[in-house]
Parts: structure tokens; C-alpha cells; sequence
């Protein structure tokens, strides 16, 4: 049965382009696929905890090693991973905030990134261990940064790629809903492009 992993991360339950974008699509798959799972993790309305000096300690103990309250801190990591490696697609919400990922998206994929799981070093270097994944990520943005002077202060699609790639997934298909602080005309068109965009996946 095929399943969709969809993650939000922006704050704004409302007006957010990168939830409605996200939403639609998914709403599309589901048509799609009507006998397929989509499971929600929204890291605005459910945070996930950020890394503390316990877990780091945990993630690095065998797991026949670890002893109750190691277990314990582990077991929300654990259950991330156990989502993202039955998802045949991931769709991610990914909203630019001072330039880059949220911290609930960023708090996630430190949950997620981790050695033995996801990943692993071998004689030649880490090894992603997430393969046959598609992912599709939604961002948004205040200002235009795929193109011109902005360009460089893209800390949202680099770092999503260069992480989400580090793991093994590398099917990638970025949607950019940019310059949307830039007036009605601005968001019109940025939902029009993304919705173009959807279409085109989705066919």
C-alpha cells in the first residue's frame, strides 16, 4: 500500500502557502490513490523536542545497551524514523524563515538523521540508507532567492537537499511560492505557479 509521509513546519496554521500548497497536492495523491495512507506530522502544532545532551548519548548507545531512561528519550526519534522508511513520498512544508528551515523542521531531521538508521560509515565514507523515496517540498517565501542578488541567502533548498541527499533521498522536486510579501499580485502569481507545478508532478 503506497504512503504518504506529509510534514508541516510552518507556524501559521493559517494563511500559510506552504501548507496549502502541500495540502493540495496531497489532496491530489489521495484522489490518485484512494487505497493509499498518508500520515500528517505537523511540527507546529506537535514540536518535536530538540536535541538534548540525553538523547545525543541515547542515539549513540546500542540499543541492547540502553537502559530505561535512555530507551524512553529515544522512542520519539525512533518512531520519526520508523514513518519516513514506510513513506514512499514525503511531502514537505518548508517555509523560509530568516533565510532558512524552520526550527520544528530542522528539530525533525535531527531526529531523523541518524547513524545506523538512516545512515552509516563505511570504508569509503557516511552512507545514506534511505533509498526509492520521491520527496516534494513546498517552500515559501517573503522575497525572490531563486535568481539575483538574493540568491545567495537560499538557506532553505540547499540545506534540504544536501541533508535530505546525505540520507539516501535524492528524488528531490522542489515547489517555490517566492516574493509573496511583495503584494496580492505577488501571492496570485505564486500560487498559480504552484499549482502549475503540482499538476505537472502529479500527471
Amino acid at each position: 500500500m503506497a504512503t504518504v509521509l506529509h510534514i508541516n513546519s510552518s507556524v501559521r496554521q493559517n494563511g500559510s502557502l506552504s501548507r496549502q500548497l502541500g495540502g493540495e497536492f496531497v489532496a491530489k495523491w489521495q484522489a490518485a490513490n484512494p487505497s493509499g495512507t498518508v500520515v500528517t506530522r505537523d511540527l507546529a502544532a506537535s514540536p518535536v523536542p530538540h536535541l538534548t545532551e540525553q538523547m545525543m548519548g541515547a542515539y549513540f548507545t546500542p540499543a541492547e545497551q540502553r537502559n530505561a531512561d535512555q530507551a524512553h528519550t529515544i522512542k520519539t526519534s525512533d518512531v520519526l524514523v520508523d514513518e519516513l522508511l514506510a513513506a514512499d513520498t514525503i511531502v514537505i512544508g518548508a517555509p523560509m524563515y530568516n533565510f532558512s528551515v524552520t526550527s520544528g523542521l530542522k528539530a525533525w531531521i535531527d531526529h531523523v538523521a541518524r547513524a545506523g538508521r538512516t545512515f552509516k560509515y563505511g570504508a569509503n565514507g557516511p552512507e545514506g540508507l534511505v533509498h526509492g523515496k520521491k520527496v516534494i517540498v513546498f517552500v515559501a517565501s517573503g522575497g525572490v532567492y531563486s535568481e539575483g542578488p538574493a540568491a545567495a541567502y537560499d538557506h532553505v533548498t540547499t540545506y534540504l537537499r544536501s541533508v535530505l541527499g546525505f540520507l539516501g533521498m535524492t528524488d528531490i522536486t522542489f515547489v517555490v511560492a517566492e516574493g509573496v510579501a511583495m503584494g496580492e499580485e505577488a501571492v496570485a502569481a505564486a500560487v498559480a505557479k504552484g499549482r502549475s507545478k503540482i499538476e505537472a508532478i502529479a500527471a
